[in-house]
């Protein structure tokens, strides 16, 4: 669709300037919100705020189509912190000159996840083996994307070193009393490659076809080459997984496009394998609650299977030399780094596994944090499973792994660290007043109550096919909180707000939307989305597509399908 037919432009009788709408919401007025030199008046004001309350009282209320828990219990805390700014810019272990921060309250935070994630704890600058993480601002994009940067520093063998004429000068102005101190510069600088090993700085990047697409986007924007890209420039007829064919743009996952959903290890070894046999470093993002189909990726079982194989190419552990000319001044790294995205399931799945060391349910998710020795990094989202007001989440590391910022900004007395420079201090308070309130206890029963609505979900739209002599398509992965099922109509999915997707299935196109039971969600809620599910017009007829489209198959392939906004009609890439 052009931008012309996006756009709709119109005028109301007397508003002024025309009202541009990129998609008409029913229930809001644009003009409503205009904006003007003269102000608008506390009746003007009043009014707006009353309009845009019932809309999203409305929406967030009937919401099932996104992993956001809407029972957010942080209006008290957050009341009184509202007239005031409160910023946690720099590291987190530091203080700094920003003394208006909620640090304190981010190290307890912190040290919880540790905890929870079995990571060595408290954080110590002079144990490389202790965790070291921050409170993100954007949610797990952010995370993600501060991740993989220091992943890719890691294994290019890149260093920050104190610059040696900028610290004689700090020297000096330190002896030289009246003068203003400037901490020394850091220059940054890439290790050269070993001779004979020119793809030991060159690291290759193995995502699966399920991953979520801020994963894809950080590559792009750090210039991360995936083995897709490398394989199809430097090897092109060497695809180890279809020798004499394209290689795939992702790793495959069980099942293909309609399976569960988690990474296909035996392919990942085998492209892995191949690559770590050319001298290339090892970055693989896992997924632990993948977007659509909520699927967790066995972490354990795809480390043992690759570890041998790292240690069998010299990448488990190697030398990194930063001066040539001396042998001494090299670090030890590993040749490979794994980067875990656990936006959604590493807030809840650790709950399910004590209830399942209990007794109380009979399954429990793979392993994934940092009891593994292998995991190199790990995120999560605040606003998903836990539940908040705006997006934040975790971020967490080994000390040992963390480089040196790319500066050190005197302005703020702290290094900064993290990568989003000033950051919420409320997300803070907002996880902290919520794992106050709760116990371990109460946390495993929220993780339980979730856990059987999503069965019941299941179980509700499959009879509701059954009823219907109608294939609904409804899917659910293991423990997952989310249930996949054939699209429904625009009105429909504006009401539940729900995401779609649209999947090849044994080369048949077929669009899909999905309904996620976080906490705020009840058995009555559902029962009233199955009735709504049961009248006529719910699912409209499909096209049937027996292949991918030609202008579409790059997108099926590159990214693994085509993400539908809801309502709108429109696609982007997922």
């Amino acid at each position: 669709m052009d931008t012309k037919k996006r756009w709709a432009t119109r005028t109301r009788a007397g508003a002024g300037e025309p009202c541009a709408e990129y998609t008409p919401v029913p229930g809001l007025d644009c003009e409503l919100f205009r904006l003007r030199a003269e102000g608008l008046s506390p009746e003007q004001r009043a009014a707006v705020m009353d309009a845009l309350w019932r809309y999203e009282s409305q929406q967030t209320d009937l919401m099932l189509g996104y992993q956001c828990n809407e029972r957010i219990d942080s209006s008290e805390i957050l009341g009184r912190y509202l007239g005031r700014h409160v910023n946690n810019i720099g590291d987190p272990f530091q203080s700094g000159s920003a003394t208006f921060n909620t640090k304190w309250v981010e190290r307890a935070v912190l040290d919880y996840f540790a905890s929870l994630w079995h990571a060595k704890l408290p954080h110590d600058p002079d144990d490389g083996e202790s965790y070291w993480g921050y409170m993100l601002t954007m949610g797990s994009t952010e995370g993600n994307l501060y991740g993989l940067w220091n992943a890719r520093d890691y294994l290019a063998g890149r260093f920050l070193l104190i610059d040696p004429e900028s610290a004689e000068e700090a020297r000096e102005a330190a002896s030289n009393r009246g003068r203003r101190v400037v901490p020394p510069r850091l220059v940054y600088q890439q290790a050269p490659a070993p001779e004979g090993q020119p793809n030991a700085r060159v690291p290759v990047a193995f995502y699966s076809q399920d991953t979520h697409y801020s994963i894809i986007k950080a590559m792009r924007v750090l210039d991360i080459r995936t083995f897709y890209e490398i394989g199809t420039e430097r090897y092109p007829r060497d695809n180890p997984l279809s020798p004499g064919n394209a290689w795939p743009h992702e790793v495959p996952s069980v099942g293909g496009t309609n399976g569960i959903g988690v990474i296909d290890i035996e392919a990942l070894a085998t492209l892995v394998e191949f690559f770590a046999s050319k001298g290339h470093p090892i970055l693989v993002n896992f997924n632990y609650g993948t977007t659509f189909k909520g699927a967790y990726d066995d972490v354990e079982g795809a480390g043992a299977a690759l570890l041998p194989i790292l240690r069998r190419y010299g990448l488990d552990e190697r030398k990194v030399h930063y001066d040539p000319r001396d042998p001494r001044k090299h670090d030890v790294r590993t040749g490979y780094w794994f980067h875990v995205d656990g936006a959604l399931g590493a807030a809840y799945m650790p709950f399910l596994e004590m209830a399942h060391a209990a007794g109380r349910i009979a399954t429990r998710g793979p392993n994934f944090d940092f009891r593994l020795p292998f995991v190199s990094s790990l995120v999560m989202s605040g606003h998903k499973w836990i539940g908040a007001p705006f997006p934040c989440g975790v971020y967490m590391t080994r000390t040992k792994l963390l480089l040196r910022p790319p500066s050190r900004p005197e302005y703020i007395g702290s290094p900064d660290t993290t990568f989003a420079g000033s950051r919420n201090g409320l997300s803070a308070l907002v996880l902290w007043e919520h794992l106050a309130r709760r116990s371990y206890e109460d946390q495993i029963k929220k993780a339980l109550y979730t856990e059987e609505l999503s069965a019941y979900a299941e179980r509700r739209l499959r009879a509701l096919g059954d009823r219907l002599g109608h294939d609904l398509w409804v899917e659910r992965a293991p423990l997952s909180l989310t249930i996949r099922f054939r699209a429904v109509n625009p009105a429909l999915a504006f009401k539940y707000t729900l995401a779609g997707e649209t999947l090849y299935v044994d080369g048949e196109k077929r669009q899909y939307h999905h309904a996620y039971m976080m906490e705020h969600v009840t058995r009555e809620r559902i029962d009233a989305f199955i009735d709504d599910l049961a009248a006529p017009g719910a699912f409209p007829a499909q096209e049937v597509t027996p292949t991918a489209p030609a202008h579409e198959s790059h997108i099926a392939g590159r990214e693994g399908r085509l993400v539908h906004v809801p309502h709108t009609g429109r696609s982007f890439r997922g």
